[in-house]
């Protein structure tokens, strides 16, 4: 397959650079997080792997024949991107592929992402589908009332949510009972909405996730999933993996809470680092392994002590944080030095850089408490006033004086140009005292 050089000599550490190819839609490819990332490889790595990224019109355009060699694939799905290709090069040419290709066409369907997890014991939201108009595919029997639906029989009571079958419709309504004033909340990837089955980018959306509609119908063109709404105070929760044994998680604000996004001085939608359970720690390795992607992102919802997934994304980075880039690039860098040494026969480098010794599942769980509303949550941070008790308490008298002699002291001591004078001398309480001492008499004399 792909670049060759050197001999297999035992002696020789390192025969030649490993060449690894980003082979995704530019945009991405070129994105802060993957350049934060390859740049850090390269300066831990760079004896030993070397990377390029695929041009975008060589992948649109071109037969995969042409395509450049590389000895490791990072690849991924997004809008536009030809999957297919992409499969056929891999079989082409036998790379080292980070993140399984065949396996991405899993997490376009949210059926069988379901399916997925629940086939791998990972807990999920309660869910049933309506499809209507599918080739090869019967049409689903959906009956709708005012509070709730039922699907194929089953019944999902509102709130519940309704989500559009492929993963890449983010066009998410969230219905709400007639008790709380029906209607529904309508999600959309933020500065992005749907009006009329047409996705609309506009300069006013972007600091919104979601919008507020009366309608309170459900859908009746197309296929959907729809889950039982978790409540999850007004939260949730985004997990990144890199291989089974790392996981970073941040939480949000929920996009179906009030449909503004928080963001930062820069910008930036604010996130929350959050520690994740021994249990979530669990998930995570379970889903890079059952999805076969190394690099690997879903979002979580916590409510009532137990975390449910409710969307699996696939190839995923987090938007800010140099820590994130410095351990992903040293979990992958690894992973394909020691592939290759593996596979090869090579003898690891001895100086090579170690990953990051991660605990997934043998620390303690971040401590849990019951907040007013009765629910469980994750206790972040404890803000507490505290003053020593180790002193005496202050007796103070504060009081107005006139006497010139006070202004004196006050000059004395320089309190005109610091607009305020420190005395805890003994010679200067003593000042004090004597001045008043005297004042006192002074008071007494006229009295008398």
């Amino acid at each position: 397959m792909a670049p060759k050089g050197g001999n297999q000599d035992k002696e020789e550490i390192w025969p030649y650079k490993i060449t690894i190819g980003i082979c995704a839609m530019h945009r991405k490819a070129t994105s802060k997080p993957m350049r934060a990332i390859m740049k850090k490889l390269i300066e831990c790595y760079g004896q030993w792997v070397d990377f390029f990224i695929f041009p975008e019109q060589v992948i649109l355009n071109e037969p995969i024949e042409n395509w450049p060699l590389c000895h490791c694939l990072v690849s991924f799905h997004s809008t536009e991107f030809p999957l297919e290709k992409a499969i056929a090069y891999v079989k082409l040419r036998k790379p080292y592929v980070i993140n399984n290709l065949d396996r991405q066409y899993d997490l376009l369907d949210r059926r069988t992402v379901f399916k997925i997890l629940s086939d791998n014991g990972i807990e999920h939201p309660r869910h049933g589908y309506v499809i209507r108009g599918r080739p090869n595919e019967p049409d689903t029997e959906l009956v709708e009332h005012p509070d709730h639906i039922e699907v194929n029989g089953e019944v999902f009571n509102k709130p519940f949510v309704e989500k559009p079958i492929s993963s890449e419709d983010h066009n998410v309504y969230i219905y709400y009972p007639s008790s709380v004033g029906g209607g529904s909340q309508r999600l959309f990837r933020k500065g992005t909405m749907s009006i009329k089955g047409k996705n609309v980018k506009s300069w006013h959306i972007n600091n919104r996730s979601s919008w507020y509609s009366p309608k309170s119908e459900v859908r009746k063109e197309g296929s959907y999933i729809y889950e039982e709404f978790i409540p999850a105070d007004g939260t949730d929760v985004k997990v990144y993996a890199v291989g089974p044994f790392y996981a970073h998680a941040e939480a949000r604000k929920a996009p179906g809470l009030d449909g503004k996004v928080e963001r930062d001085s820069d910008g930036k939608e604010v996130r929350y680092p959050v520690i994740l359970s021994n249990k979530e720690k669990q998930i995570a390795k379970k889903i890079v392994l059952a999805f076969g992607q190394t690099v690997c992102g879903f979002d979580l919802l916590r409510a009532n002590g137990k975390s449910y997934v409710c969307d699996v994304n696939g190839f995923s980075f987090v938007k800010t944080s140099t820590k994130y880039y410095e351990d992903t690039a040293k979990i992958l860098g690894n992973q394909i030095v020691r592939h290759y040494a593996k596979t090869k026969n090579w003898r690891l480098p001895p100086d090579m850089p170690q990953p990051p010794i991660l605990d997934l599942g043998l620390g303690d769980d971040p401590p849990m408490i019951t907040t007013p509303s009765g629910k469980l949550a994750e206790l972040r941070c404890v803000v507490a006033v505290i003053r020593h008790g180790d002193r005496t308490p202050k007796q103070k008298m504060k009081l107005v004086v006139t006497d010139e002699r006070f202004f004196a002291l006050f000059e004395k001591y320089d309190g005109y140009k610091k607009n305020e004078i420190k005395m805890k001398k003994p010679n200067q309480l003593m000042e004090v005292l004597e001045l008043a001492r005297a004042l006192v008499s002074e008071k007494q004399v006229r009295r008398i």
